[in-house]
């Protein structure tokens, strides 16, 4: 992992810009949670705030993933983080009050699914084919590490700034990280289509509906989600009203899954080249749904938490084989549009899955949410697994186009 940072100055400069605007995103996350509470102290307010940033770029994703396909990718990417720098600033400023707040951060997060399908096509042009293992783990391992510890440099900053200082830093996270982009190459699109925005959103979602391959692992990876997103709702009352633990042992849980994403990517970077990218996808499906199944059935604070850290390890392997298999498959022209698609998709799972998962919640308890969401989530690999035989999509991954 760390010689190809040493060895590609390109995928370099991707990775830095992402870390460091992960670890902003992390601690203005945690900077507007703690403003809208205390402005509004309604936990409706809370939960919109979290559908604007999580949901609402889902109902975009194809719009989102088309802008792409029509431009240079470098350009792209630095305009994505101008925009989002300047709507963070003008937060920063005005503190606005919450319908204004619901769509600015509505906007950023679709501006921010444009960066995103933007920044997973772009992974081919910057490293060889036999790296690109190694390139989505390394990329997953610092957004991720940065991310998980921005809580508690947020915690720190508070000592000495206010919500507006700790969302200006955020803005400048943005800033740096769209000077570290502008240092790769140009990459333009590949085939040029022509058309309309529109159109081209429409042929994207055309061929997601006939790659079969594509289209059975997008429908697995949104059916797992959809189980087992309910897990950040449920974990707070496993913690307190099932294990009986403190403020502090809750809190601890949640860092499970970031342990575990963590030692996943470190590991993956390593071996992931020896499974087929389908194959690490399933298994990914599996371990993670498994592992908030038996999180149901601890016994303590700390095998929950050991247990999280495996459904952490999943994770990891779901990001490696889902985007590592679609850069490898999915036409050049047409990649953006994919990852926009899916990951606009994803979104709306996990939306639909904090919906349901906390009906099922409120009517009965965290240990049977944890269970049934982990038995979806199994079930939902198996069909996954099933569809991807028939498909075929798991014998055989033809080189990247260059």
């Amino acid at each position: 992992m760390w010689g190809l940072l040493r060895g590609s100055a390109g995928f370099r400069a991707l990775w830095g810009a992402r870390s460091v605007s992960f670890l902003g995103d992390s601690l203005g996350l945690v900077a507007l949670l703690l403003y809208v509470q205390a402005s509004t102290g309604a936990a409706l307010a809370v939960a919109l705030l979290l559908l604007a940033g999580d949901t609402v770029p889902g109902l975009f994703g194809a719009l989102a993933g088309a802008i792409g396909d029509r431009f240079d990718l470098r350009r792209v990417m630095v305009i994505c983080d101008l925009v989002q720098g300047a709507l963070t600033v003008a937060m920063a400023v005005i503190l606005p009050p919450m319908p204004v707040l619901l769509v600015m951060v509505a906007v950023r997060s679709v501006t921010a699914t444009v960066f995103l399908a933007s920044s997973r096509s772009a992974m081919p042009a910057l490293v060889n084919d036999d790296q690109l293992e190694a390139a989505n783990s390394a990329l997953g391992a610092g957004t991720n590490g940065l991310e998980a510890i921005g809580p508690i440099i947020a915690a720190g900053l508070f000592l000495i700034t206010d919500v507006r200082g700790i969302l200006l830093i955020d803005a400048a996270t943005f800033f740096v990280s769209a000077t570290m982009l502008s240092r790769l190459p140009k990459i333009p699109p590949v085939e040029p289509s022509g058309h309309s925005l529109l159109k081209d959103a429409r042929d994207g979602l055309g061929y997601i509906w006939r790659a079969k391959a594509v289209r059975v692992i997008g429908i697995g990876f949104f059916a797992v989600v959809a189980f087992n997103g309910v897990d950040d709702v449920a974990m707070v009352f496993l913690a307190k009203d099932e294990l009986h633990g403190s403020d502090s042992a809750s809190a601890t849980l949640y860092a499970g899954v970031g342990i575990g994403l963590i030692v996943g990517f470190i590991i993956l970077a390593r071996y992931a080249g020896k499974l087929t990218m389908p194959v690490l996808m399933l298994i990914g499906f599996a371990v993670s749904s498994a592992g908030n199944l038996v999180t149901g059935l601890a016994w303590a604070i700390w095998a929950a938490l050991a247990l999280q850290v495996i459904r952490g390890l999943g994770i990891a392997a779901i990001d490696v084989g889902v985007n590592t298999h679609l850069q490898r498959v999915v036409p050049p022209q047409l990649r953006s549009r994919v990852f926009g698609n899916l990951y606009g998709a994803i979104g709306l799972a996990a939306g639909i899955s904090y919906v349901l998962g906390g009906l099922l919640l409120q009517h009965t308890n965290a240990r049977t949410t944890f269970i049934t969401a982990g038995v979806g989530g199994l079930l939902a690999t198996v069909v996954t697994a099933i569809g991807v035989r028939r498909s075929a999509g798991g014998e055989s991954e033809p080189r990247v186009r260059r």
